[in-house]
């Protein structure tokens, strides 16, 4: 769905073989697929295994251009080579990341991804948009009204006009230009829409806090709106980007 928003970022920095990306909170990897298609050299780090595994399947050296991805569990160490080349591009491109230690963490990510950067480098930070442009906002409600605030203390709020700005600044960033895209959800029908959200992490503390039922009985409830008359769901949302440098 933010395939969009990685070609975006991509394009505007010129992503390319001279190009070494560090990807934080990687995912299942598409982003770095992406990053490495256009001849990048990758490397990724997720705080979930499960994810990893998906992304060192999708990045088998038959199927990129890069040379060597590197992917780690944790944080940016896990993927340094020590004495090698700096980072010239940081991504967090997921606003989930560290979501088991809140914003301070990822703060502390970056400014621990940063040093291992070469002067300069672009950092991007991602987030949703405003609420009244974003569809998905309905669904990450649920998530964060069924969410016990003890086990979540990132869980999903409505993004504020400056949050990436504050975050860029506090890890000791210069904001550098931002940009917005969009990234609309379409899945074939409810089942897909709900198993595809629930798939991104957003909802894994709501699940926690109470069960995987009531969360995908009540996601299914707030989709409701976005289902078209053919059974497909469509939701169209913004995403914003923010670039700083180090």
């Amino acid at each position: 769905m933010l395939v969009p928003l990685y070609e975006a970022v991509y394009e505007r920095l010129d992503a390319g073989p001279g190009t070494r990306l560090l990807s934080l909170g990687c995912g299942s990897g598409l982003a770095l697929l992406m990053a490495a298609a256009r001849g990048a050299h990758v490397s990724g780090v997720d705080q979930d295994g499960r994810r990893l595994a998906l992304a060192r399947e999708r990045l088998r050296p038959e199927r990129t251009e890069g040379t060597g991805p590197r992917l780690g569990l944790g944080g940016p160490e896990a993927v340094y080579e020590p004495g090698g080349p700096p980072f010239t591009l940081v991504t967090a491109f997921d606003p989930l990341f560290c979501a088991g230690s809140g914003p301070r963490g990822l703060t502390e990510t970056l400014a621990r991804a940063t040093a291992l950067a070469a002067p300069g480098t672009p950092v991007v930070l991602a987030g949703w948009g405003p609420q009244e442009r974003c569809a998905a906002s309905a669904a990450l409600r649920v998530a964060a009204r069924l969410a016990d605030p003890m086990c979540a203390p990132a869980r999903w709020r409505p993004s504020g006009r400056d949050d990436l700005e504050n975050l860029a600044r506090d890890a000791g960033l210069t904001p550098d230009g931002s940009g917005r895209v969009s990234c609309p959800y379409g899945y074939a029908d409810i089942g897909s829409a709900v198993r595809g959200l629930l798939s991104t992490g957003a909802f894994d503390a709501a699940e926690r806090a109470t069960d995987a039922e009531q969360v995908a009985k009540e996601l299914t409830e707030a989709l409701h709106p976005y289902l078209r008359r053919d059974g497909t769901v469509w939701m169209p949302n913004v995403f914003r980007y923010l670039i700083a440098r180090t």
